[in-house]
């Protein structure tokens, strides 16, 4: 797939929704992989239209040999240097430098590594929140790199969840390479799942569309005074998801910004 960069990520899970279950990044966009001809031709090309008006796509298909995909993902990922305070990194990658917060992910076929830049965003308006003895939300928590971080902030309790599969396996194998023994997590749709507590935060990286159709469940979730972060969005959809958060008595703390990307700080009245 060639395609913006900024892009990415969200094709990469909507295709995943197609049948698709492995990718890897590439200077032009990214390669996705299934095995055979496991995946819905249909819904691929309804994808493709749908992102077609707002960015350049061209798609390839062909086929390929199997492979070591972990070993090619391997060559080319670097690690992430958050703010000069976290560092996210593969096992394989040995920093001398010390960091305040230091992260281990290995990916495999989840979303969520840090490369990108809202997730980028996620983690540096995470540490300055207060996380410190609280009970926190990481939706479509993907390598659960945000759960991990909540983990690493104090949180007390970090429910996570994600609608794929291997979210699930690959988000609890990377919480326990970072000792993190306060994360659980579900698969399933925050309208579909069971949670024994309210949430202090709340913790959202996923796109516009189906954060505007969460936005109920999160405030519903959410103690009073609690917090909201999202990200997965551009600046120029901000308003929309604020006049939604409205609706749901949560109001803006702060937003933050990189490379058209945005992030919002929500507080439930």
């Amino acid at each position: 797939m060639v395609c913006d960069s900024e892009f990415s990520e969200i094709l990469m899970a909507e295709i995943a929704e197609a049948g698709f279950d492995t990718f890897m990044e590439t200077d032009k966009g990214f390669e996705a992989y299934t095995e055979g001809k496991k995946f819905d031709s249909d819904l691929l090309d309804s994808i493709l239209g749908k992102y077609r008006h707002v960015s350049p796509l061209v798609f390839f298909r062909d086929e390929v040999k199997k492979q070591n995909w972990n070993e090619e993902w391997e060559k080319n990922v670097e690690p992430i240097f958050v703010e000069d305070q976290c560092l996210v990194r593969a096992e394989f990658h040995h920093i001398e430098k010390k960091f305040l917060y230091e992260i281990i992910i290995t990916p495999k076929m989840s979303f969520g590594t840090g490369h990108h830049q809202t997730t980028y965003l996620m983690l540096k308006n995470q540490m300055q929140i207060d996380h410190q003895d609280k009970i926190v939300m990481d939706a479509g928590c993907g390598t659960a790199i945000l759960s991990i971080m909540a983990s690493k902030l104090g949180a007390k309790k970090i429910e996570a969840f994600d609608i794929d599969e291997w979210s699930v396996i690959n988000g609890n194998e990377n919480a326990e390479i970072n000792r993190c023994q306060n994360i659980t997590i579900q698969q399933g749709k925050i309208n579909g799942l069971k949670f024994e507590n309210d949430f202090e935060l709340i913790l959202a990286n996923i796109n516009r569309n189906i954060l505007l159709d969460e936005m109920k469940y999160y405030s519903a979730a959410l103690v009073s005074g609690g917090h909201l972060l999202l990200s997965g969005f551009y600046e120029k959809d901000i308003s929309d998801l604020k006049q939604e958060a409205q609706k749901f008595d949560l109001t803006e703390l702060r937003r933050d910004s990189r490379e058209t990307w945005a992030c919002l700080l929500l507080q439930k009245k």
